[in-house]
């Protein structure tokens, strides 16, 4: 079992810790690769996909939720674009047992959910299965990629589905407004 470091940075959110650090051990355990993916992994996903089929580099990783402006300054301070994002990915070092560092905004999701009609929890979870895929090798820049990672996020999804392993996420109200 991978050791994770998950971080709520969100005023609102409340999570299932335990049921995340399970979702995403299984993962870990039973994602696989199909012969589509290969030509658009990583050279390093690609290695990882001959040698066990699929996952995130070995050791720690990191998820953290973020509200949108700190979303955002991560954003311009590591990337130079200082917009809005659903999700950042840093890459970690092998070396030094470290997997990577999944960064989510929790107001996108819950944004994105709202617009299109779709449960929250859901699209929360897809954003990090979104990075959880780069880190396993999967890219998006490209039109061919971005659709086989979609690929991707759906068969994880429903992975996670069929062993009852989604986790729950939820927002408290907005605090009152004090007049």
């Amino acid at each position: 079992m991978r050791e994770l470091t998950l971080t709520n940075r969100h005023p609102r959110l409340r999570l299932d810790r335990r049921a995340l650090a399970k979702a995403l051990n299984h993962l870990d355990a039973r994602f696989r690769f199909t012969p589509a993916d290969l030509p658009t992994l990583s050279p390093a996903g690609r290695r990882r996909a001959k040698l066990a089929g699929c996952s995130a580099p070995p050791g720690e990783l990191s998820v953290t939720f973020l509200t949108d402006p700190a979303l955002a300054k991560l954003h311009a301070d590591y990337l130079d674009d200082p917009s809005p994002t659903d999700v950042i990915t840093f890459e970690g070092d092998e070396a030094l047992g470290h997997a990577g560092d999944i960064c989510v905004s929790v107001d996108t999701a819950l944004a994105y959910a709202e617009k299109h009609d779709v449960r929250f929890a859901e699209e929360l979870l897809r954003y990090v299965i979104h990075g959880w895929l780069h880190l396993a090798g999967y890219d998006d820049l490209q039109p061919k990629k971005k659709r086989r990672l979609r690929a991707a996020e759906d068969r994880a999804l429903k992975l996670l589905r069929t062993a009852g392993l989604l986790p729950t996420f939820s927002l408290r109200p907005p605090a009152a407004i004090r007049h």
